[in-house]
């Protein structure tokens, strides 16, 4: 908002001065319009630049975070001790803390909301994925919550939409998710991005038991894409195996929606022993 009261004060001092000196109106226009667009862009440079340091900081927690989980499951499947549900829940708690430290840091790029028409959905963008991340549903609901051109959730990418049509399942909308589908499938119809959309929307037609829609919802999915877990869940629900419907093979990035559990991987018993260094028989 600055940015603009700035460019158009200086927009029109630029008129102004050139009209006393007797300049064309031509040229009075011109010199309004070069110093609009002149001050739009060094302002948006400038700031664009502190965001970019607040930014790089932010991405240093989540990438420090991420370092010592990774470094945990590197020691845990070096030396295995407590169980993997222990362990399962000392990476959940170690996730969660500097999650939280990036989710509180967000408030260093709110003095920028005012140089910035788009910060503000930026911020409650990330808001939304850090709550969503710590399973915190309540704030994430409420931040979808809201409306407006300055405010609510920026939709930039393909997993952000499945975070908002999986709230959409979980809380029964299933008009609104119908809705959504819809949307970020045209959205996301260029370069495939679109697949995540179409297992979610199908998968949850198939848990209220719309096999023939969530069918439909495949083949179109399929056609598009060419997406083989598409393809292999359009022939199971084809040939009447629903059972057969998973859309495992995505992985995390089907796992981290929390629609579903992610399978628990099997602890491998030490063969050595301790004490004697013998082989367990």
């Amino acid at each position: 908002m600055l940015t603009l009261l700035i460019s158009i004060m200086v927009s029109a001092g630029s008129a102004i001065y050139f009209q006393s000196t007797g300049a064309a109106t031509g040229w009075v226009i011109a010199c309004g319009v070069i110093g609009f667009l002149a001050t739009q862009i060094i302002v948006g440079l400038l700031v664009r630049k502190s965001v970019n340091l607040v930014n790089s900081d932010l991405q240093g927690i989540l990438m420090g975070g991420q370092k010592r989980i990774n470094q945990k499951i590197q020691a845990f499947q070096n030396k295995p001790s407590g169980g993997v549900k222990a362990m399962q829940m000392i990476l959940e708690k170690e996730q969660a803390q500097f999650l939280q430290k990036a989710l509180d840091f967000t408030v260093n790029l709110e003095p920028f909301c005012k140089w910035n028409l788009l910060m503000s959905k930026q911020i409650d963008t990330m808001r939304m994925q850090f709550n969503y991340q710590m399973k915190k549903f309540d704030e994430v609901d409420a931040i979808i919550a809201k409306k407006g051109l300055l405010s609510g959730v920026m939709v930039m990418e393909p997993i952000t939409a499945a975070m908002i049509m999986a709230r959409q399942h979980k809380n029964k909308d299933f008009d609104g998710l119908e809705k959504s589908f819809n949307k970020y499938t045209r959205k996301f119809a260029k370069g495939n991005k679109s697949v995540l959309i179409y297992a979610l929307y199908s998968w949850s037609l198939v848990k209220r038991g719309e096999l023939d829609k969530a069918r439909e919802v495949l083949y179109q999915g399929k056609e598009e894409t060419q997406n083989e877990i598409l393809i292999r869940n359009w022939e199971a629900l084809s040939n009447n195996k629903p059972k057969k419907f998973s859309n495992s093979a995505f992985g995390d990035e089907w796992y981290s929606l929390y629609l579903e559990n992610a399978p628990q991987p099997k602890q491998q018993r030490q063969r050595g022993n301790g004490k004697r260094g013998g082989m367990m028989r």
